[in-house]
């Protein structure tokens, strides 16, 4: 689920708009030696940085971590609570639900298969999945990865159910199933003619990449990503358990008023989100993902620069740019030049993960509120991507 259904999921759920929340202390920060690839010269003061990552936490989630690479090395910082339950404090190594950010490790599954010829981007659906979309015929790779190709958004589906959350922590949806609950939308842009947002289009592209490898999505995010990468602390679940050290993930489901306790959503199904978001991972992870990504080590240079090249979202707003399973954003380092990453967004849980324009910099964000993130608290994490990624603001 996108953070541009923000309003679609507020209603959904019946939530309030104002809130009383407990705000748990800080954990400390730690420092570690520089990166491999981590750029030299410029980097975020530490201070700052710590202190946008506790206005976070004071602007209304439970706990924040993040991970920043800059010319000074490495800084993991981490400030409130990871479980209300025991009072556990977060930690910069806490494992997460990166949501969206799942998009780009598919998209780089495809496009590693189109470099070693056995997809096309501009092969269409039909010729790979016959029967599979609607309008398939006409729909291609390229107009998939880029949210282009017209399908609709299964997870608007999702959330017009009377208990939308608590229905998805449950799912059982096969990636089939998911396709087929937008099989009959109406009234659809003709494809590469709209720039749209849709999950629909990632769960189709997981199906691509089975059909082509004959193995499932899991295995080769694992033999081509996970493994070589040494990310140990991702993974791609086929369980609702999050194991191990964790941010557990919370929603104000009954409103944000005085009194008003959040609904702890940790365990949760992968049916509702596969290709399209079901990833756990950490922000020493991401980072290191899309370090190799960027540096050229997951992809030929033809095709990162396909990927790389971003389009207007909405050429009405500019700012915000999509490209194959990567997002530009020239709101966060306006001086500087478009960030380049992904964001993150499902039950519990908000992730950001970004890399400036001139590569230099990078940094993982991640609170453990997805949906019913407060605005105050989603300009304040915006602070900390600001602190860690911009020469000057």
């Amino acid at each position: 689920m996108k953070s541009s259904h923000r309003k679609a999921t507020a209603t959904a759920v019946s939530l309030l708009a104002a809130a009383a929340l407990l705000v748990p202390a800080a954990a400390p920060a730690t420092a570690a030696a520089p990166a491999p690839g981590a750029g030299v010269g410029y980097g975020a003061d530490r201070a700052a940085l710590q202190q946008a990552l506790d206005a976070t936490v004071a602007a209304g989630v439970p706990g924040a971590v993040a991970e920043v690479r800059d010319g000074r090395g490495v800084w993991r910082g981490s400030s409130g609570t990871a479980d209300l339950g025991s009072g556990r404090a977060a930690k910069a190594g806490d494992r997460f639900r990166a949501g969206s950010v799942t998009k780009s490790f598919t998209a780089t599954l495809v496009l590693q298969l189109v470099a070693e010829g056995r997809v096309g981007l501009d092969d269409t659906v039909e010729e790979r999945l016959p029967g599979v979309v609607p309008n398939g015929e006409h729909i291609t790779v390229r107009q998939l990865l880029h949210h282009t190709s017209g399908l609709a958004n299964y997870t608007d589906v999702l959330l017009r159910k009377p208990d939308p959350v608590r229905d998805a922590q449950r799912a059982t949806y096969t990636p089939r199933e998911l396709i087929a609950l937008v099989a009959d939308a109406p009234n659809r842009p003709a494809p590469g003619t709209v720039w749209e947002y849709s999950n629909t289009n990632y769960v189709v592209l997981g199906l691509l990449v089975e059909d082509i490898t004959g193995r499932s999505l899991r295995h080769e995010i694992d033999r081509r990503i996970l493994r070589p990468l040494r990310l140990s602390g991702t993974s791609f679940p086929t369980t609702a358990h999050l194991a191990g050290p964790r941010l557990h993930g919370y929603e104000w489901l009954d409103g944000r008023g005085p009194g008003a306790a959040p609904t702890d959503l940790t365990e949760f199904s992968p049916a509702a989100y596969w290709a399209t978001g079901t990833l756990i991972s950490t922000t020493h992870d991401l980072n290191t993902f899309y370090e190799a990504l960027l540096d050229g080590r997951l992809l030929p240079p033809r095709l990162l620069k396909e990927m790389r090249a971003t389009q207007p979202m909405n050429p009405e707003r500019p700012g915000r740019s999509y490209g194959l399973g990567l997002e530009g954003n020239a709101h966060t380092c306006p001086a500087d030049g478009p960030v380049l990453g992904h964001t993150g967004e499902v039950v519990g849980y908000q992730t950001f993960s970004f890399t400036s324009a001139d590569g230099e910099r990078q940094v993982t964000l991640s609170v453990n509120t997805g949906l019913t993130l407060s605005d105050a608290a989603a300009k304040a994490a915006t602070k900390v991507l600001s602190t860690a990624l911009c020469r000057a603001e």
